[in-house]
């Protein structure tokens, strides 16, 4: 019935007929869209599209010599005839074709059917076959064979723990064969090359079939969770988590794909629309690390919404704990944000680095490297020219003007621009530790293209207001003050920025309320970030990343075991508890107030006198668990025993980044841009969607609002979530549930390699 196909009644032997063939057989000469058609044409054209079973008489046969007419004659058949509807919006919904006479014919007879199909199974499996599922697309001899096997579900298996696991995923892995489940999850091992796995053909194979037909595949999990929310009229959600460079944001990829496939709405433009989502934000997000080439170093949740029918109508972001500090510094080995490098090799092929005031030869400040090859690379490198081309495809497609994309341009090369001012100690008679820009280049530049004035944002950089008792008193900046301020400034740009791109996203990508209202209709959520990470030199980056893992990771063990054993007790099943590591002692640890550890961050940021050193005496004085410790012999260090293993931060930085502020005398500044887009950007607060925050002051994110708050996010939903690989070999250890009970929520966890540390 998912296909479009309907059961006519009639007399005599079933009719399977397609939604056309009721069409074709009421055409009248002169009446409707087939009015034009001739008698012979219309007998033609119902010959291909219906196929009758049963006996059919030698004067049949006789009507043509065309063999396909012989096999498909469409019998002459009296009265009206009712069909599916092949319009999304219009379509009878699943409650509706329960009432066809073809599945009432079946009310009453569940056990006989029960009885017969047990046979039947139990026949194949005397025989000895193995389920083969074919998929063929009319008029084509091409046919896709697509074999599923016991080991495609490791819960079938008689043994199974630690060992049985790692070794039946390096068989598999070994074949190209990547997912695997266990149960209700899915595991990804990343393959570290492309598959010919993810074409329109397979998106069509797992489409509206059981998950036990096909192997297991990325597109099943994202097909289950559709057919849940269409069926169950229930809004669902994907959790896409593992560590950094595991394949999460390619599974995301490949998620939003076969959506956007399931739910065809008959607006080309904006399914293409959608799919061009991700590439954009990714720019701006994602950068190269020392073990990824494509991190994420922000969190996403991405909302595709959906008519009751099933049609995609919309979509929605959210980003979270976007790691500005990466702009103004990278980790050896490391990049900036990708986009950075993308418009730097545009403009140069486009011969507009003058115009924007950017050096041919030397790179800005902020995305040098110790190598000293970066403008070798954006020269010589055709992909950063290709990335180009397609991020500007991308504005083009969702819909942003050419005068905001040239702002976002300007804004960028501002931010480099930027990182090259310098600054040079000066002592006067009366004042001492001034600052002063020697050479003023990089600061007209920057503020050209932020149309501000130079000498204003001069005065900002080396000097703040103090207001006391009434008095406004202008103090000089230090050296180090005044390149303080220069960052702050750099970041706050490139937050906002990337908040307002999300926030127009979401505008232009918003559903049509002529389509559908938003109340009656129905999303399904992907929530993609950044892995667990655990480098050499861990910072405060680090540390939130890992707190948001750990709050996936408790939300997993609720769904997963403990949830699911309560349900066991609740009807009464007998079976043994399955023990599993549950970390919310150290979510605890993190979180509580008021003696959790952000919570004495937050404290700690607060004292103006406060130092690194201080803070990390206040962590061991107050943290009393055994999941933290500080290393005797190693300064402003100390450790934490993650789910995932033990990790090291240096404390270096901490507070400084936790504060995150933007002196008021540069947001005064910015104010007075010319530039309509930066008017916005510092007019108001941004929320995580990038709307603007009209009423209340809304404070700087601290610590304490750092974790991904993932029960609240989908209070209503049902939650699937998705683990990845990226190795076949120490996975660490990994808890299984006990069973392979299906929930009515598809459930596509691909679990994290975790190093052994």
């Amino acid at each position: 019935m998912e296909s479009g196909v309907a059961l006519a009644p009639r007399r005599g032997p079933c009719v399977w007929r397609a939604p056309e063939t009721g069409v074709f057989a009421q055409a009248r000469p002169g009446s409707g869209r087939y009015g034009d058609v001739s008698r012979e044409g219309r007998r033609g054209a119902g010959r291909g599209r219906s196929v009758e079973r049963g006996e059919r008489s030698d004067s049949t046969r006789s009507q043509t010599a065309d063999p396909t007419g012989r096999v498909l004659t469409v019998p002459g058949e009296p009265g009206p005839r009712t069909c599916l509807i092949k319009d999304f919006e219009t379509r009878p919904s699943v409650t509706h074709l329960l009432e066809h006479p073809f599945m009432k014919q079946a009310h009453g007879k569940d056990m006989a059917l029960r009885q017969q199909l047990a046979v039947l199974i139990r026949e194949q499996q005397e025989l000895g076959c193995r389920a083969k599922t074919k998929h063929e697309r009319i008029s084509t001899r091409k046919t896709l064979h697509v074999e599923s096997c016991l080991d495609d579900d490791l819960v079938n298996l008689e043994a199974l723990d630690e060992e049985v696991i790692i070794s039946r995923l390096q068989r598999r892995y070994e074949e190209l064969q990547i997912y695997t489940y266990v149960g209700d999850i899915l595991i990804a091992l990343n393959p570290f090359q492309n598959l010919s796995i993810y074409s329109p053909q397979f998106s069509k194979l797992y489409h509206g079939v059981k998950r036990s037909s096909n192997p297991p595949h990325i597109f099943a999990t994202a097909d289950a969770a559709y057919q849940g929310m269409v069926t169950f009229c229930k809004d669902q959600c994907i959790i896409i988590s593992g560590e950094s460079g595991a394949g999460k944001t390619e599974s995301a990829h490949l998620i939003v794909q076969h959506l956007t496939f399931l739910g065809k709405a008959n607006n080309r433009t904006l399914r293409e629309k959608i799919l061009q989502v991700n590439p954009l934000v990714e720019a701006f997000g994602n950068a190269c690390t020392a073990i990824n080439d494509n991190s994420s170093r922000f969190g996403k949740y991405l909302e595709m919404k959906f008519t009751p029918t099933g049609a995609v109508m919309g979509a929605k972001i959210s980003e979270y704990l976007l790691e500005k500090s990466r702009v103004i510094k990278q980790a050896m080995g490391e990049k900036n944000f990708h986009i950075f490098y993308y418009i730097y090799a545009g403009l140069y092929h486009q011969d507009q680095l003058k115009e924007y005031g950017l050096p041919e030869k030397t790179p800005p400040r902020y995305i040098d490297n110790e190598h000293g090859k970066v403008m070798q690379d954006i020269i010589s490198s055709k992909l950063y020219k290709e990335q180009f081309d397609a991020i500007q495809d991308c504005f083009r497609i969702i819909g942003f003007t050419e005068e905001e994309v040239n702002s976002v341009y300007k804004i960028l090369s501002a931010i480099l621009n930027t990182g090259n001012i310098e600054f040079a100690a000066i002592t006067s008679q009366h004042q001492t530790d001034k600052s002063e820009v020697p050479n003023s280049e990089a600061l007209e530049n920057a503020a050209t293209l932020l149309s501000i004035g130079s000498e204003e944002l001069q005065e900002a950089l080396t000097s703040h207001c103090v207001v006391t008792r009434g008095e406004t008193i202008i103090r000089t900046n230090t050296v180090d003050k005044a390149t303080d301020v220069r960052d702050a400034m750099s970041k706050a740009l490139y937050g906002r920025l990337f908040s307002w791109i999300v926030n127009r996203i979401n505008a232009l990508l918003q559903p049509d309320k002529n389509i559908c209202a938003a109340e009656s209709g129905m999303n399904v959520g992907i929530l993609d970030i950044f892995g667990f990470e655990n480098f050499t030199k861990n910072s405060f980056e680090q540390l939130c990343i890992n707190i948001a893992n750990e709050q996936i990771q408790f939300y997993f063990n609720q769904h997963i075991f403990a949830l699911e054993q309560m349900e066991y007790q609740s009807e009464g099943v007998d079976a043994s508890l399955v023990e599993y590591e549950d970390n919310r002692p150290i979510l605890d640890m993190f979180l509580q107030k008021p003696m959790g550890l952000l919570s004495l961050l937050d404290e700690e940021s607060r004292f103006p006198q406060a130092t690194d050193q201080t803070l990390v005496d206040k962590f061991d004085d107050n943290l009393r668990c055994k999941y933290f410790w500080r290393p005797k012999r190693v300064e402003l260090c100390f450790g934490i025993q993650h789910y995932a293993g033990k990790v090291l931060y240096n404390v270096d930085g901490f507070l400084e980044k936790n504060r995150d502020t933007l002196p008021a005398d540069i947001v005064v500044v910015l104010r007075t841009s010319e530039n309509r887009l930066l008017q916005q950007l510092f007019s108001s607060p941004l929320t995580k969607t990038g709307e603007r925050r009209l009423s209340g002051a809304a404070a700087r994110p601290s610590a304490a609002g750092v974790p991904i708050r993932i029960g609240g996010a989908v209070p209503m939903a049902t939650a699937a979530a998705v683990r990845c690989w990226s190795c076949p070999v120490s996975f660490g250890s990994l808890a299984v549930p006990g069973s392979s009970r299906q929930r009515s929520g598809a459930i596509s966890r691909q679990p994290p390699s975790v190093p052994e540390h």
